[in-house]
């Protein structure tokens, strides 16, 4: 199965369903994660900063492109919402300025 790896939180290895976001994955594995939009890919606030396995995610959605556009979303930046995995391991961080306070995050 493909699996996230999170670096910065503890290094979870989350397991990703055939057709499942990152986000569903990330909130089935029982982790709290930012998503002030609801997962509808209307904010920045679910995003991962990926390290490696950029490529075996889906293209980039519309939504991520505007965010790309506007300066709002890094090239390797991700919105877990928005994004699948449809085969592989993609390594992974939560970037500081999305980090929830009363999460523990590593460096």
């Amino acid at each position: 199965m493909p699996t996230l790896i999170i670096e910065n939180m503890g290094g979870a290895a989350i397991a990703v369903p055939a057709g499942a976001t990152l986000l569903a994955a990330i909130q089935a594995a029982g982790h709290d994660w930012q998503h002030a939009c609801g997962a509808r890919g209307r904010c920045v606030t679910c995003r991962v900063r990926v390290r490696a396995g950029l490529a075996l995610l889906t293209p980039p959605t519309e939504a991520e492109l505007r965010y790309r556009a506007a300066g709002r979303l890094r090239p390797e930046e991700r919105l877990t919402c928005q994004t699948r995995l449809p085969a592989g391991q993609v390594t992974a961080r939560v970037p500081r300025a999305t980090q929830l306070p009363h999460v523990q995050y590593g460096e």
